[in-house]
C-alpha cells in the first residue's frame, strides 16, 4: 500500500481521501471478478463433472440429462436480461452480492436432490442466481478500466470460466471418490461463494466512491474511458426498447445466439461425448481439463491481439472485429474430431477450438463496454446473454435428441461451421455510427 495524505473530498458526493491507498486497485477488482467467475463455474460444472456417475446411478438418458441442463438454461436465459437491468438500476456492488449469495445457497442445497425433478428444480434456481456474472463483470470493467485495458481485464475475469471448468472435475471427482458419494461435492464447492462474498464486501466500491483509490489512478481511469462516459448527469434513461433500436445491440444478441452454444456443448456434454467414444468414466470426466485450458489461454491471447492492434493505432472497434475474423472461422477444425477416436488428438482438437472460441468470447464481452455508455452496459450484456441462452436452449434440446437417436457426429459438424456465421453477423452489425448518438447511449468506438 502507498501512503497519501488526507485531503478534501474528490468531489461533492465522494468520500474523504483515505490516509493510504491501494496501488493498481483496478487490477485487484479484476482479480475479484476472476475469482467470482471461477466459483461460478465450479458450482455450475459440478453436475457436468458428475454426469457419468449420476447418469449411471439414476439411469438417465441423454434426453433426461438435456432436460436438466435446460432447466438451468431457461432460468439463466431469462434472468440475464433481468439481472442486466437490475445491475444498471441498483449498481454492481449490490447486484453481484445478491447473485453470489443466492446461487451459493442453491448450490449447497443441491446435495439434497433425490432424482430428476428435484435436480431440475435446483438447476433452475442456480441459473437464476448465476445469470448476473457476465453482465456484472462487464459492467464493472466498463466502470473501472480505460478502453485500452478492457480486453485484458475482460480476459482475466472471463478466464475464470476456463479455470473453474478445468478445476471442477479434479475437485469434484476427488470429493466423490473420497466420500463415495456425490452429495458432499455440491455442499463443499458451494462454500467458496460465501468466502468470496466477504472479500467483495470489504474491497468493492465504485471508483468515484472508493476510499482507497488514489487520485492519480482515478484520473487515469476517467481519462481513458470512452468519449462521453464520464458525463453521466442528466442523460436520457436507458430502456430495453431504446436499446433494441440499435443494430449494435442486435449484433451482440444474434452473434452470441450463434456462437455461445459451442461453449455450452463443450462445457456440459464433453465428458459424455468422450464416453460415447468408448473411453472410461474417469477418462471422460478428467478429459475436461484440455478444452478448458485451451479456453483459458485463448482469453488472454485474444485480449493480447486486440490490445496490440490498439497500441499500433487501430481504432478500438476495428481491433475487436479483426480478432473475431481471425479466430471465429478457424473453429472449423473441430470437424476433424468426427474422424478420429484417438484420445490425445480429440483433446487437442477440442483444446484448440475452445482456444479460438475464447479469443472471440473476450471480444464479445469487451465490445459492449466500448460501444455502449456505462449506464447501458449491464442491460446490453443481459440481452446478449439472453440471446446466448436461447441459442443454448435450442442446441441443448437438439443435442439430447440427436445424440440419443443418431450420434454426436452431426452435432460436431454443426458446431464447427456455425461460428463462421456468428462472426459475420457480429462484425457486420457492431460498427460505429456515422453520426454521434443524440441520446449518448452508443459511443464513438
Amino acid at each position: 500500500m502507498s501512503t497519501e495524505p488526507a485531503a478534501s473530498p474528490r468531489n461533492a458526493a465522494g468520500p474523504q481521501r483515505a490516509r493510504f491507498t491501494i496501488p493498481y486497485l483496478r487490477w485487484w477488482i479484476a482479480v475479484l471478478l476472476f475469482l467470482m467467475t471461477v466459483i461460478n463455474y465450479i458450482d455450475r460444472q459440478t453436475l457436468g463433472a458428475l454426469s457419468p456417475f449420476l447418469k449411471e446411478e439414476f439411469k438417465w438418458s441423454n434426453e433426461d440429462y438435456a432436460f436438466l441442463l435446460n432447466s438451468f438454461r431457461v432460468a439463466y436465459t431469462i434472468m440475464q436480461a433481468v439481472f442486466g437491468r437490475i445491475l444498471d438500476i441498483i449498481g454492481t456492488q449490490h447486484g453481484l452480492t445478491l447473485s453470489v449469495l443466492c446461487y451459493s445457497i442453491v448450490a449447497a442445497a443441491t446435495a439434497f436432490a433425490q432424482g430428476k425433478w428435484s435436480f431440475a428444480a435446483f438447476r433452475f434456481l442456480l441459473g437464476c442466481g448465476e445469470a448476473a456474472n457476465n453482465p456484472g463483470g462487464s459492467k464493472v470493467v466498463s466502470e473501472w478500466f480505460p478502453a485500452k485495458e478492457r480486453a485484458w481485464a475482460v480476459a482475466l475475469f472471463n478466464s475464470g470460466c476456463a479455470i473453474g471448468g478445468a478445476l471442477a472435475p479434479f475437485i469434484v471427482v476427488e470429493i466423490y471418490y473420497y466420500f463415495d458419494s456425490w452429495r458432499p461435492a455440491f455442499a463443499i464447492t458451494a462454500s467458496l461463494g460465501f468466502v468470496w462474498l466477504v472479500l467483495w464486501l470489504l474491497l468493492f466500491r465504485a471508483p468515484e466512491q472508493h476510499p482507497y483509490l488514489s487520485g492519480k489512478e482515478l484520473a487515469y481511469i476517467q481519462a481513458g474511458r470512452s468519449s462521453g462516459l464520464s458525463a453521466s448527469g442528466n442523460l436520457p434513461h436507458v430502456t430495453w426498447g431504446k436499446l433494441l433500436r440499435y443494430r449494435q445491440t442486435w449484433g451482440i444478441v444474434c452473434g452470441r445466439f450463434l456462437l455461445d452454444p459451442y461453449w455450452f456443448f463443450m462445457a456440459e456434454w464433453f465428458a459424455l461425448y468422450l464416453r460415447s467414444k468408448g473411453f472410461s468414466m474417469t477418462e471422460s470426466a478428467l478429459g475436461f481439463w484440455a478444452p478448458f485450458l485451451g479456453a483459458d489461454i485463448g482469453n488472454f491471447f485474444g485480449g493480447a491481439v486486440s490490445s496490440w492492434l490498439i497500441k499500433r493505432g487501430w481504432p478500438v472497434g476495428r481491433s475487436r472485429r479483426t480478432t473475431l475474423l481471425i479466430f471465429g472461422p478457424s473453429m472449423i477444425v473441430l470437424a476433424l474430431t468426427a474422424y478420429t477416436n484417438n484420445y490425445v488428438l480429440l483433446l487437442l482438437l477440442f483444446a484448440y477450438t475452445s482456444f479460438a472460441y475464447a479469443c472471440c468470447s473476450t471480444m464479445f464481452l469487451t465490445l459492449p463496454t466500448d460501444v455502449f455508455h456505462s449506464r447501458a452496459v449491464g442491460s446490453v450484456m443481459g440481452l446478449g446473454g439472453t440471446g446466448a441462452g436461447l441459442g443454448a436452449l435450442l442446441s441443448t434440446y437438439l443435442i439430447g435428441r440427436i445424440s440419443e437417436s443418431i450420434s454426436f457426429e452431426p452435432i460436431i459438424l454443426a458446431a464447427s461451421i456455425i461460428p463462421f456465421f456468428a462472426t459475420l453477423v457480429f462484425v457486420t452489425l457492431v460498427r460505429a455510427r456515422k453520426s454521434p448518438d443524440p441520446e449518448g447511449i452508443v459511443l464513438d468506438f
